[in-house]
């Protein structure tokens, strides 16, 4: 082998990288099947260009081609000038003899080349890997499958379908954020939409958590977005081939827009649908997919989709890279979460009780939709799950090997509701046999939209009114329930440790019954700490007074509790096909 490799060395010692690069596309030209070249090749021609920087017009042509391929287009040259094309879109690249590049120009179908000064501010910075995501993007959004006639169509419909969310996002609103960029996102009818440009695809923005006080240090902002294009179904869908907003715009009694019915407008049956290509993808509860159907009238089929429980999916795609969890037996795992102050909290997930069929979850990376009047309700149902996995997901947020300070049990309740059991400050750690039902409290968060989330905490002696609505206040303005937990913690000890007073009197027995914590054994499904569970080598240990087994007791707590909201947030009964307009909570008015 080493002989081997020391002929090598001397056989190209002498060659110049100009001449490696040829070499290399010539193996990738001879390439057996000549719609995928050789991926040991094509790797090494990306490492080859990352480490030198295009100094000629060849070398630059070179990148260009292997960018272009990376995509499944075609490449063309004339002397100065690269053309990536596909088939509703071409992009032009005028090059410099120094390597550089004059400019880029992108066309679609039937238009004329436009200038992009992003993506020629890209090449002239020979970031080459953001412009090969951007035209990535660009390939998604005019990669439309069918034959011409039908690409053709598709490809009017879309753009059609473009200028009429941009009409709907212009709509007057009152505003809920004082950061407009943030209000934009998180609240409005169609968050932001980034359209209107040949090289930029037509995008929407619609959840985000930057900007909020969340100052977990594991916790990345987070940017929801969704691609908008057009992709072929095994059944058909009526699409717009024209605007279906009547010019003026005409509104009805509610402000909303009225649109053309289905029976009068624009519209033709294609075996095709809109797509929202999520980016990332969402885990999604069963009753949440359920909901895109009954918005859309579009079927998700079944059998497509995984199913998991919702917090295993949420730390497979956990933005945080050292997240990880310590299993205490098959199903239940502990996970530890630093915060500000070096305190530790431990959050452990019951896995029988995620494992319910109720709680199962699948992770959706593209909704199908038919209809402009549909997205502002898909867009608050996404939001919605979004919250929930937000609130999650800053439990999972995990260190390793630390020792906690305290420890909580996260059990779900219904599809928008969870629960936190934990020990109250005062309460004596030694103390987990006859007293423990006095000394455990039950934080209870429901989430009926992304918009309103609202906390209620039970348990022995917990008489101020007022405490439910400060950690409302605090969950809404960090989305974290453990920095919610924290600040709760903190209220609780001052509450604790005041005297009693006549306008906070003593609780009785039978107020203390009203929402009764019962401990359970250690083979009930709720477990929170088995006794028995062994210490991990990596030293993550659970404390003395974690050993201890506790379950909410249902039947007292869903009597007083309602875990689910009156109302449905996202009502959509079709009638014809689009009957009803969706936002912010609002009845769909009937499309006229």
């Amino acid at each position: 082998m080493k002989s081997i490799i020391s002929d090598l060395h001397l056989k190209y010692a002498e060659k110049n990288w100009n001449e490696t690069f040829q070499l290399v596309r010539r193996c990738m030209d001879k390439s057996r099947d000549e719609s995928k070249p050789c991926e040991l090749l094509v790797r090494s021609l990306e490492k080859l260009q990352e480490v030198f920087k295009a100094s000629s017009m060849n070398a630059m042509r070179s990148r260009l081609e292997m960018i272009a391929k990376q995509q499944g287009m075609g490449f063309h040259i004339t002397e100065d000038t690269c053309y990536l094309t596909a088939d509703l879109f071409y992009l032009e690249v005028v090059l410099l003899p120094c390597g550089g590049v004059q400019e880029v120009k992108v066309a679609p179908h039937g238009g004329s080349p436009v200038s992009s000064e992003s993506l020629l501010e890209l090449l002239r910075s020979k970031n080459l890997t953001d412009f090969s995501v951007r035209l990535e993007g660009l390939f998604t959004q005019y990669n439309i499958p069918g034959d011409n006639d039908v690409k053709l169509k598709l490809f009017a419909s879309l753009q059609y379908l473009g200028k009429d969310l941009q009409e709907i996002s212009r709509l007057p609103r009152e505003p809920q954020d004082s950061d407009a960029q943030m209000d934009m996102i998180n609240n409005g009818r169609i968050g932001c939409l980034m359209a209107g440009k040949e090289d930029c695809p037509l995008s929407i923005q619609f959840y985000t958590t930057d900007g909020l006080k969340t100052s977990i240090s594991r916790m990345e902002p987070v940017v929801q977005a969704a691609q908008v294009t057009v992709s072929l179904r095994d059944t058909t869908h009526a699409l717009q081939t024209a605007s279906v907003i009547p010019q003026p715009p005409q509104l009805d009694p509610q402000r909303h827009p009225v649109f053309t019915p289905l029976s009068e407008g624009p519209y033709e049956t294609f075996p095709a649908c809109f797509l929202l290509r999520l980016q990332p993808a969402i885990p999604m509860m069963s009753s949440f997919v359920k909901k895109l159907s009954q918005i859309t009238d579009v079927t998700i089929p079944d059998v497509d989709l995984q199913w998991a429980p919702l917090p295993k999916l949420l730390l497979r795609a956990s933005l945080s890279a050292n997240s990880h969890g310590e299993t205490l037996d098959e199903q239940d795992t502990v996970f530890t979460v630093p915060l500000p102050g070096d305190v530790m909290h431990s959050y452990i997930f019951p896995g029988a009780a995620w494992e319910a069929s109720a709680q199962r979850a699948a992770v959706m990376d593209s909704i199908p939709f038919t209809h402009p009047a549909q997205v502002p309700a898909l867009l608050e149902l996404l939001r919605h799950q979004c919250t929930i996995n937000t609130l999650l997901r800053s439990c999972l947020c995990a260190s390793q090997g630390s020792a906690c300070d305290l420890h909580f049990e996260v059990l779900p309740e219904a599809d928008t509701s969870f629960s936190v059991t934990f020990h109250r400050p005062d309460a004596d750690s030694l103390a987990v046999c006859e007293h423990s039902r006095q000394s455990l409290l039950l934080l209870l968060v429901n989430v009926f939209d992304s918009h309103q989330i609202n906390c209620s905490l039970f348990g022995a002696g917990i008489m101020d009114s007022s405490t439910d609505e400060y950690v409302s206040s605090v969950l809404k303005r960090c989305v974290s329930i453990p920095m919610t937990l924290q600040e709760l913690y903190s209220k609780l000890e001052q509450i604790t440790s005041a005297p009693l007073s006549p306008s906070r009197p003593a609780t009785t027995e039978a107020e203390n019954d009203h929402s009764t914590l019962s401990i359970t054994t250690v083979t009930n499904t709720n477990t929170l700490f088995s006794q028995s569970a062994a210490v991990p080598e990596d030293g993550f240990a659970v404390s003395d007074s974690a050993c201890y087994a506790v379950s909410v007791a249902k039947s007292e707590l869903l009597s007083e509790i309602n875990t689910s909201p009156d109302v449905n947030p996202y009502p959509f009964t079709p009638v014809g096909v689009f009957s009803h307009w969706m936002t912010n909570n609002s009845r769909l008015s009937e499309l006229m």
